[in-house]
């Protein structure tokens, strides 16, 4: 039997639909991915920690879900809008249909949706918060619990889904060690340096500069993604300057690169929609290649501020808007990237990122 759901914008827009996963209500911003596949990796992002998911592919759930599969220890989003939400999956190595996972993890969802029809109306009027419940379609009950949301700009919310304490990860006896700072740090990150046969210390978000320092002396630092405005996080801005002000090799990727652009007196901005798929193309304005991407991201970098900062390079440029999408400071043993190299799900052709860090460090 379907128990009826609704879907609610900041706005004053809404969609009936019918309930999936646990029933319940829940809010927060609302934002689309395009990537066709992937979606159990990009469920467990940190990057999407607070936000209600929109894909705009037609069919979730299809091929089940897997232990193997998580980017973090639990699911981040904080809610699903779908059109076919499938129970039924075909897939030898699943270990759960979606609807069993979403149940484990006490997450609401709504199905039934016109995806293409949300998608479009949210492309127009930029990001906001909505509210899905299949406990009440009572308009006027949501409109009151949604105004008590607050905007995603403003909101620190890296140190909520850190870790709480630090761990080692790679390769113990390695030659090189790289201090991570876990902003909400995904899996594939970590693996990706452990194919580069190195040691890893993972950090809490509010891990100092000197603290990594003293406790491992690593030979490089890592600036994680993470969820959250990047001009809220006082505290790992003023890590990230204190790394670059030693000169030590330091490598950001998506928050990691904003928080070095404000670390370098370059503001971030929230941005009218974000990017968050696995098919953007960027150019590497050092060897002039394109790349295909996959990106997670609701804040940029300032271009108007870096075009007049003379200390900072942009390096990587997205073809499809002009967004500043990686930078290095030239004084500085520092560089970022506001895409995801490391992908999962999407292309590997940044991959190359992680040789750069390690090529950095070495020398």
């Amino acid at each position: 039997m379907k128990i009826p759901a609704v879907l609610l914008l900041e706005d004053g827009t809404h969609w009936q639909g019918c309930a999936a996963g646990k029933i319940g209500t829940t809010v927060g911003e609302i934002c689309f991915n395009t990537s066709p596949t992937g979606y159990q990796e990009l469920f467990t992002d940190p990057s999407y920690y607070g936000q209600v998911f929109v894909s705009t592919h037609v069919h979730i759930g299809n091929y089940g879900t897997s232990d193997a599969d998580t980017e973090s220890g639990y699911m981040k989003i904080a809610g699903l809008v779908a059109r076919n939400f499938n129970v039924q999956y075909s897939r030898p190595l699943a270990n759960h249909s979606l609807e069993e996972y979403f149940l484990q993890e006490n997450k609401v969802a709504i199905t039934d949706i016109d995806t293409r029809a949300v998608v479009r109306h949210i492309r127009g009027k930029g990001a906001m918060n909505c509210i899905i419940s299949s406990e009440t379609t009572d308009l006027e009950v949501l409109r009151k619990k949604l105004k008590e949301v607050p905007p995603m700009a403003g909101l620190e919310l890296s140190s909520q889904i850190s870790t709480k304490q630090s761990y080692d990860v790679g390769n113990a006896n390695a030659g090189l060690r790289i201090a991570v700072l876990d902003l909400g740090v995904k899996n594939n990150i970590l693996r990706c340096f452990a194919e580069r046969d190195v040691a890893m210390r993972v950090f809490p978000a509010k891990t100092t500069f000197e603290e990594m320092k003293g406790n491992f002396n690593p030979n490089g630092y890592f600036i994680s993604n993470g969820p959250g405005d990047p001009a809220a996080m006082d505290y790992a801005i003023q890590t990230v300057r204190q790394i670059v002000d030693a000169n030590e090799p330091l490598f950001g990727i998506c928050l990691g690169h904003q928080l070095l652009a404000e670390a370098a007196g370059i503001p971030t901005f929230k941005m009218h929609n974000g990017h968050r798929g696995a098919n953007h193309p960027v150019r590497n304005l050092v060897t002039g290649h394109c790349e295909i991407t996959t990106q997670n991201h609701g804040f940029g970098v300032n271009p108007e501020a870096i075009a007049n900062a003379k200390h900072v390079e942009v390096t990587h440029v997205n073809l499809n808007d002009n967004s500043i999408e990686g930078i290095r400071l030239k004084s500085k043993k520092a560089f970022s990237v506001q895409y995801h190299p490391e992908s999962s799900p999407g292309p590997h052709d940044s991959r190359y990122l992680f040789d750069q860090f390690i090529h950095e460090i070495k020398n």
